[in-house]
């Protein structure tokens, strides 16, 4: 797959799809599905996923199904049934239809499993879980029968309907596939179909008291909607013999065979210093590690969102990246470097001092104010300029300023002379210090001949500061984001380790008094731009009218892009 961001997509699955469509496969159609759980948000690896799939439907001319597998009451909730929704158009995919749910064929998947009974493919078991476990074996040792194995047909059908009915409690009883108990793939060894669960549903209210298990709905979720190539984790290879024969064991002696889907897997990914599972992002929300699901400091599309990604820079590293048979880990700053290269692209400058210190420029006019023009994205001549306040009073960063700088120390010190980006050069030429000894304030004069930033007579200098306007400033909260764990793999911990030792205490700092530029006002939730040399940031929803806060979305440095470019050797 090609490393460019608008080039067509290729990929072993694609070439597979291309292969159906000129066998002539399911009369050339193409459907994919995207077949989320709704119970925890989704996560960066979830919308590579959802790319994959919709982008098959979308190149080939076929249609793309949202549908929910939501066969486990116990952990589901309405509020990720909408969140997801809502998380998946975020990404820009748009679904065919209504929205889907596995609950929706529950009848059907009942009566394909009376099939199944009749044709004696199929019993009910009263082996407790754990002794089902036992009975199971291993790889390396073949399973034994149950007892209940060999369970006449009739009464199978009224024990099934009298589970159906309610009639026993949770755990009492079970049905099974009978398949092989020495087969080799452990999937095989007579799977549960159905297990009894008192439970209201979230879709389906107190309808059901037996909900099937994920691998007997799996397979004919994807039938029931006429699903032409279902696109599964890897890890769901083992799991491929087993769908087929659920199908081919309905199919057996039918006058019209149910739809039969063609399983792919492809490999996911992992990122550095990121946990990408639910049940390791649950723990860190449930422990209070961060603020919640949509933290921005977590890998949930929720949380990427609040922090300022972009779905356009998260498809271009999806489509960097592609797509594999084989496991793979990328580093967070390839992440990283595509947002850059995107907000680069879209986002409006302003300047903002995060660490303020007065600047005083004595020979300029007191209660004087010019507004001078700002060049609002250099990348886009489109979006033109905008006017920024400049007084007598300054602030900049307290990093640009050094009393006794080092020997390549450019920026602002006693003597100096440097540039204010759009304004003036100044020189400093004197500082006030508290009793502690520490800078407060720096006084500095202005070259009037120097507005806009360069002198008539040629001189140069050798650092460009940026800066804001006392007068004018907007208070701001400013929240910068690190690594959330310190280790490159967060999980690689001995057994028995408490894998969230490695939580970066340090993963946020926040700035309460930083000071922006007036452009930076009464902008509304999400609003990205780059505060000029500082980075690129997101306007969070916990701003107020009188207060904004904004998230750090990724800093200028890329760190990715220069390891390529050492690389290369240029």
């Amino acid at each position: 797959m090609s490393g460019e961001p608008n080039a067509p997509a290729r990929d072993f699955i694609r070439d597979i799809v291309a292969q159906d469509g000129k066998a002539g496969k399911w009369g050339g159609k193409v459907v994919t599905r995207f077949p989320p759980e709704p119970n925890g948000h989704l996560h960066i690896g979830h919308a590579k996923a959802i790319w994959t799939s919709y982008g098959i439907a979308q190149d080939f001319g076929g249609t793309f199904h949202l549908r929910f597998d939501d066969t486990n009451p116990l952990k589901e909730e309405q509020t990720y049934v909408e969140a997801i929704q809502e998380e998946v158009a975020w990404l820009g995919c748009r679904w065919d239809g209504p929205v889907r749910f596995a609950s929706d064929y529950f009848e059907q998947m009942y009566h394909y499993a009376l099939e199944l009974i009749r044709k004696g493919k199929a019993y009910v078991d009263d082996l407790s879980v754990e002794e089902i476990r036992a009975y199971r074996g291993s790889p390396r040792e073949p399973g034994k029968n149950s007892p209940y194995r060999d369970r006449p047909v009739e009464e199978n059908l009224d024990l099934f309907e009298r589970m159906k009915a309610g009639e026993f409690p949770d755990g009492a009883r079970v049905l099974r596939a009978k398949i092989d108990m020495a087969h080799v793939n452990l999937n095989m060894r007579d799977p549960v179909m159905y297990r009894i669960l008192h439970a209201v549903h979230p879709h389906r209210g107190d309808e059901w008291c037996i909900y099937p298990m994920y691998d007997w709905a799996h397979g004919l979720e994807d039938s029931i909607e006429g699903v032409t190539h279902s696109l599964c984790d890897v890890s769901f290879e083992n799991h491929r013999p087993l769908y087929n024969w659920f199908i081919d064991a309905i199919n057996e002696g039918r006058d019209e065979p149910i739809h039969h889907p063609r399983q792919i897997e492809f490999a996911r990914y992992n990122l550095t210093h990121t946990a990408m599972s639910k049940r390791y992002l649950r723990p860190l929300v449930e422990r209070g590690f961060v603020r919640g699901w949509d933290d921005p400091r977590m890998p949930t599309l929720i949380g990427l969102r609040r922090r300022g990604y972009t779905p356009e820079g998260l498809r271009d590293f999806s489509r960097h990246t592609g797509v594999s048979k084989y496991p793979a880990v990328f580093e967070i700053a390839l992440v990283e470097h595509f947002q850059r290269r995107h907000l680069n692209q879209i986002a409006p400058r302003v300047m903002g001092v995060l660490r303020p210190l007065k600047l005083v420029i004595d020979n300029y006019p007191d209660g004087q104010t010019e507004q001078l023009d700002a060049i609002n994205n250099p990348e886009d001549e489109s979006a033109g300029t905008r006017k920024v306040p400049f007084g007598r009073v300054l602030y900049i960063e307290r990093d640009d300023f050094m009393e006794e700088p080092p020997k390549k120390f450019f920026r602002l010190s006693p003597g100096r002379e440097v540039r204010l980006r759009y304004a003036y050069f100044v020189t400093c030429t004197s500082v006030v210090k508290n009793d502690a000894g520490e800078v407060t304030e720096i006084h500095c004069t202005y070259d009037p001949a120097t507005r806009g930033g360069d002198a008539p007579d040629g001189r140069k200098v050798k650092a460009t500061l940026h800066w804001v306007s006392a007068e004018h400033a907007v208070e701001a909260e400013v929240r910068l984001y690190d690594l959330l764990f310190t280790k490159e793999d967060p999980l690689d911990v001995p057994e028995g380790e408490d894998w969230t030792k490695g939580v970066n205490p340090e993963s946020l700092t926040v700035i309460p008094d930083a000071k922006l530029e007036p452009a930076a006002a009464g902008r509304a939730p999400g609003w990205r731009c780059q505060f000029e040399r500082l980075g690129y940031f997101c306007l969070d929803p916990d701003s107020t009218e009188t207060k904004p806060v904004f998230n750090r979305t990724v800093t200028l440095k890329d760190a990715w892009a220069k390891e390529q470019k050492k690389g290369t050797g240029d």
